[in-house]
Formats: C-alpha cells, structure tokens, sequence
C-alpha cells in the first residue's frame, strides 16, 4: 500500500471547535428546539429503486455521518453498499466493483454541489484462475496471507472545492469477505490490519461488516399488516453489507476550513459507473472514459418512500443541485403519499398540505432563515453558516450535520425526539432508529412537537442484532452462518441486546413445500419418483463434498490449524 506523503487535509485554517463555543451551541438549540419533537425521516435504502436493485453492487443501502465520539474535532462517514449480503454466498463471496466509483460528497455553501468529493476506485487480485473455485485454501491469518486468493485492494482520491483529485492511497487493502471461522480464525484482526492512518489525520477501512441498519422491513406489507401485528423482527439480522468508514478532521470539510464560523455541512454518497450507449449496431464500441452517476442516498427514506416508482431511477441519476427543479419530486416532498396510506389504513389524520415542514427536513435543513419554515430552530441548515451567501443556496436533499453539537454522553435511540440533539435530524449515528422516528415525522409530529400514540411502539426493533464497537471504523464484524438459520454472530450473538434480533429458522417438510423436489416430482405429469430424485441428489452432493474435502486437506496441510478465537470488540454505543 502507498501513502501519499504530507499532510492530506484542504488548505486552510486548522482551528478546532471549542468546548466553550460548543456549551453555547448546545444550549441555544436546546432551548429552541424543547417544542420540536421528532424531525428528520431517514431508513434504509436496500433495493430502492428497479435498476439498482438489478445491480447490487452498485446500491447504496445505507450513510452515516456523525462527530466521532471518542476523537475530538473529528468526523466520520460511514457509506454501505450491496444489500442483503448472505454470509454464506459463496465461492465468490462480495467484492466491490472494479468499474465502479464509490463517492462521499459535501456540501458546506449550501449550493447543493459538492465542496470535498472522496472517491474510491477497487482492483482485483484474483490468483485462482483455472487451478480452484476456492475464496482460500486455507485459513488467512493476514491481508497478506497466501491463502487468501482473492483479494481487493482500492485507491483514494480527494478533491477540495472543485480543483483536480489528489491520490491520497494506492494499494490500499481491502478487508475481505468473512467466509467462516475455520477460514478466518481472528477476523477482528483482519478488520485491524484494515485500518489505516493517513497523514493529517484521517483514517480509512473498506471491507465487509454486519449490517448496521435494523428495522422490520413488512412496512411493505401494507405497514405492518394493517393492523401493526407484524412487527418486532429485524430482518436485516444476520446480513452483511459492504462498508467505506472515513474519519476526517473538522476543518478539512467546513467552509474556508472553518469549522467555528460554518459548521453546518450537507452530506451524500454516490456510486458512478462507465457511460455505455446501447445502439444496436454491430460491432460498436461502448464509449469508456467517462462515468455517469447511478445511485445517490442522503437521507435514503426519501427515494424509498417517498419518490414513487417512475422517478426512482432518475433521482438516482440527479445531483442534489437539479432536486428543487423537478417539480414532481417537489411535489412528493409537500404532498407526501405515506401519510394518507396511513390515515386510510389506521385513521390517522394526515397532516394538511403542502407540508413546509418535510421541505425542511428534507431540502434546506431546519433554520429560522427560510420565510415558511414552521419550525422554529436553527439546527441543520448551510444557511446557518456565517459565510454563507444566501442568494446562492439552494434547496437540496442531503443528510445535514451541524459539526459543533456536543457528543452525547447518552445517546437517545430517538435523537431530537428524544432530546438528544445530535442524532436525527443533526447527521445519523448508528444507533438512531431511523424507522421509529420516520413513522412520527411524516405524520407531523415535527410540527406539533407531540408524538403520534397510534405509532408509539414504531416497529419494535430498537436496536441492532450485533453491538457496534467504540472506535473506528465503529461497525459489528460480519456475520458468520446462514441467514435462514439463525447463526449471524459478529461482534455479538446474531440477538439485539433487547431480545428482538433474528428470529429462529423453523423446520420444513420438504414434501409440503411446492417447491420442493418432492413436491416437484409428485406434480401431474412428473414420472420420477421423489425418492429417486432425492437419491440422486444426494450422490451427487457427497461427490461434491469428497472433492471440496481434498481440497480443502491439501491446502490446510499447508499450515498448521490454529484455534478460533472469540471476536469481541467494545461495546459502548455512537
């Protein structure tokens, strides 16, 4: 791995936030904020719109964006892509894509074009080729290991305010995909050696990790049911995701480097891939050079429930500068539909329209300096920067944090609701629960300060099925085990520490199951008997098993098996 010499943070001004300065800010938006309640709506973005979800590794699930809690002057953002990752998805497991640009994006003017772009771009190392299907022949030790034949490993490059990208990291190491414990005895330290330190402070992982997000994703059911029966199971425990954590001082993103006069930043990840032109010629080349942008996410419940259908792809292809000139993504945020599909479904009056409210959360941040703004605080916004010129604002969807609330000393699941200011709307941490304060939010308890008793319980997953660690890059370790089987077990148990993790798999009959063999074999017109069917199978796999079984002898002689310990990681919450 090379790392480029000197310091990697913007020109500019290396001031730090005072505590004092700090104290003040947080007493102001306390105050103005006692009557708020809940505001900003935020969720997952797993499979949100139908191109994306026809191209996994390209889909941002989920961004992060928070003051880090155990390093002072310092931000992390977190960004996870390719939903649904199933710990045993093998032989090829989940890489990044190597024609790919994977971007985090600031804003600090509040012109809605990006004032710091990261961007990483992968490469593969595959040393397979035509000698095994094997992810390592056996058990890696080390990002290094030579059992380890695939690897990835990335570049990072920076630009500041609109001038050429720098390189900050070439060769970097990819954390690679968790294939077990036999495989990887010690994956925490894998995860360690990930973890790199630049000059001027920041620091970098890319590699797989639980899934941070926790909800019950039968919303989709007709919320919940129709009648909020189905809730209480995460159901994105025991997943994996992969992950780009970058920890990066104050100054380097603030506007003019200064944090103390203009904290507010606007934040997005992005994901580009090559321009092709499909023209049906024969023999044309596709156009290469050039990238276009095919995912976007901010506050990701903007494109999942509120852009309908028809408009999913094309958000993901608009920079946050062209939101407000789409009158009919505008009219989405003021005319919201998952109000009224509450309120048809459980009675509960949807707020009136057009919900000026929504805009803030979602378009300009939360400030007293738009005209009809009805909440009343200055908490989010760019416009709330001293050196911010008004007339070039514009309305734009991003996940806004203002860099000078205090860390929490006990974080509130809730955020603003819970009168933690510096969870939602200000950032997102880990452990905000996004869903429970989305459901209040759209109903418009951001407006009446009071919250919704029909939606009180939410959709009881409170938190996530593995404990996040207390340092960078902060996430649970991957999952380890089938899905279906209940056997998550990263950093914690594959259980949310208040018992609401991944429900237990239940048994099947294979013969009362349509798709079954059995059930297979036995429809009309089928002349093969289950049992032959099954038979049959079964040579076939232990033929399979005695061949991954000589495979896997000759390479773990290799190298002498070395006991599996136990991941742990600190527990204290972001």
């Amino acid at each position: 791995m090379t790392i480029t010499s000197g310091p990697a943070a913007r020109p500019g001004p290396m001031r730090r936030v005072t505590g004092a300065l700090a104290a003040a800010t947080c007493v102001v938006l306390a105050g103005a904020v006692a009557g708020l309640g809940p505001s900003t709506a935020g969720a997952s973005s797993h499979r949100e719109a139908p191109l994306v979800a026809m191209d996994p590794a390209i889909d941002n699930t989920d961004l992060y964006a928070f003051v880090s809690p155990e390093r002072p002057g310092y931000l992390t953002f977190v960004a996870n892509w390719i939903p649904f990752e199933e710990p045993d998805g093998g032989p090829n497991f989940y890489p990044f894509a190597t024609d790919a640009a994977y971007n985090i994006k600031v804003d600090n003017d509040g012109d809605a074009r990006p004032d710091a772009t990261f961007r990483w771009t992968f490469q593969n190392v595959d040393r397979r080729r035509n000698s095994t299907f094997l992810y390592n022949n056996g058990p890696v030790t080390s990002l290094d290991d030579e059992n380890l034949l695939f690897r990835q490993t990335y570049r990072l490059e920076s630009s500041f305010d609109g001038a050429p990208f720098t390189t900050r990291v070439t060769g970097g190491m990819v954390a690679p995909s968790r294939v077990g414990n036999a495989a990887m005895p010690d994956y925490a330290k894998l995860r360690r050696d990930a973890t790199v330190t630049l000059p001027g402070g920041w620091k970098v992982f890319a590699g797989q990790a639980d899934d941070p997000f926790f909800l019950d994703l039968r919303v989709f059911d007709l919320l919940y049911g129709g009648d909020l029966s189905e809730t209480g199971r995460d159901t994105l425990a025991g997943y994996n995701v992969n992950s780009i954590a970058l920890q990066v001082p104050f100054e380097d993103v603030a506007l003019g480097g200064d944090p103390r006069r203009n904290p507010v930043i606007g934040v997005w990840a992005t994901t580009d891939r090559p321009r092709v032109r499909i023209s049906g010629k024969v023999g044309e080349v596709p156009r290469g050079g050039d990238r276009v942008q095919v995912s976007r996410l901010g506050n990701p419940l903007v494109n999942e429930v509120v852009v309908p259908a028809g408009l999913k792809d094309t958000f993901n292809s608009l920079p946050p500068e062209k939101d407000a000139t789409i009158p009919a993504v505008v009219a989405r945020v003021t005319n919201p539909e998952l109000p009224r599909l509450v309120e048809g479904i459980y009675g509960v009056p949807a707020p009136a329209t057009p919900r000026q409210d929504l805009v803030e959360i979602f378009l300009t941040g939360i400030t007293t300096k738009t005209p009809d703004g009805p909440i009343k605080v200055d908490l989010n916004s760019q416009l709330n920067n001293q050196d911010v010129r008004p007339s070039r604002f514009r309305p734009a969807e991003m996940l806004r944090l203002n860099l000078s609330t205090p860390v929490a000393e006990a974080p509130n699941r809730l955020g603003v609701l819970g009168g933690d200011l510096q969870g939602f709307p200000n950032g997102r941490r880990l452990t905000d629960d996004a869903v429970d304060i989305a459901l209040q939010a759209v109903q418009g308890a951001a407006q009446t300060g009071k919250l919704v008793d029909a939606l009180a319980a939410g959709d009881r997953v409170d938190a996530n099925d593995n404990a996040f660690g207390d340092s960078f890059p902060y996430l649970a370790l991957p999952n380890v085990g089938a899905v279906n089987s209940a056997a998550g077990g990263g950093a914690g148990t594959g259980a949310a520490p208040d018992g609401r993790g991944a429900a237990s798999a239940q048994p099947v009959d294979p013969s009362a199951t349509p798709g079954s063999l059995a059930g297979l074999a036995s429809r009309d017109g089928g002349d093969i008997p289950a049992t032959t069917v099954a038979t049959t199978v079964a040579w076939g796999l232990a033929g399979v098993a005695a061949a991954l079984g000589t495979l896997l002898v000759v390479g773990w002689l290799r190298r002498r098996r070395r006991p599996a310990p136990v991941d742990s990681e600190p527990t204290r919450p972001l």
